[in-house]
């Protein structure tokens, strides 16, 4: 289990400690290459999977590709399908669909973990970094107790947030805006400003526990 050294840190040594050892094999689904691209017409009620292709050997997907398990012994490398797209050192997944314009929302369920990662990120961004250390994510992370707004290895304390079960993530594309939302309260509890250029997919990262996606969801109304 990765230990709480820092995010940045954590992050790469949970990410080559699952790489670097032999581990039992899992089945793993291969998707298609086929690309699904959302534009301003479907504004609301976005819907993706997990990207299979994407996802560090330590993370395992389940519930149809709709959640992620961190599991620290991981798949041994050599049962994972040699990918381009797969991150190799750190332990990310992509949703499987780009986002080029629109307004997208979407919730994440948060079970026995003590640090991840959520947001957004290029489509084309490298798979040796990690989501929030570049200018090309933007992301909510949660480690030691703490959240933190992360983008181009700044990272800014959001405050009144607590831990949890559930979280909201609005992407407004045109705005250049991502924000962290309270479902409880259907309220935004903080924005990341971006410039975003190219094609966005979901993002996450995760070091032990689980995380529930929840997609194909209208923008709560009093966030509209």
């Amino acid at each position: 289990m990765a230990l709480p050294l820092s995010m940045a840190g954590c992050c790469r040594l949970a990410g080559r400690t699952a790489a670097s050892l032999l581990f039992r094999p899992t089945r793993r689904m291969v998707l298609s290459s086929k690309r699904c691209f959302v534009s301003a017409s479907t504004i609301n009620n976005l819907q993706f999977k997990l990207d299979d292709r994407t996802a560090h050997s330590s993370l395992d997907l389940f519930k149809r590709d709709t959640a992620v398990i961190y599991r620290i012994l991981g798949l041994d490398p050599s049962h994972v399908q040699d990918n381009p797209e797969r991150f190799r050192d750190w332990a990310v997944v992509f949703g499987d669909k780009r986002i080029t314009a629109g307004r997208h929302y979407w919730e994440v369920t948060v079970r026995k973990s003590h640090e991840f990662r959520l947001g957004v990120a290029e489509a084309a961004m490298s798979r040796d970094e990690c989501i929030g250390t570049n200018n090309t994510s933007w992301v909510f992370g949660y480690g030691q107790r703490k959240w933190l707004a992360m983008t181009t290895n700044k990272m800014v304390p959001v405050t009144l947030v607590g831990k949890p079960d559930r979280v909201g993530v609005l992407l407004d594309y045109e705005a250049g805006r991502l924000s962290l939302v309270d479902t409880q309260k259907s309220r935004i509890i903080h924005n990341i400003r971006g410039q975003f250029r190219g094609p966005l997919c979901p993002a996450f990262a995760l070091w032990d526990g689980e995380l529930l996606t929840h997609s194909g969801l209208e923008v709560p109304e009093g966030l509209n």
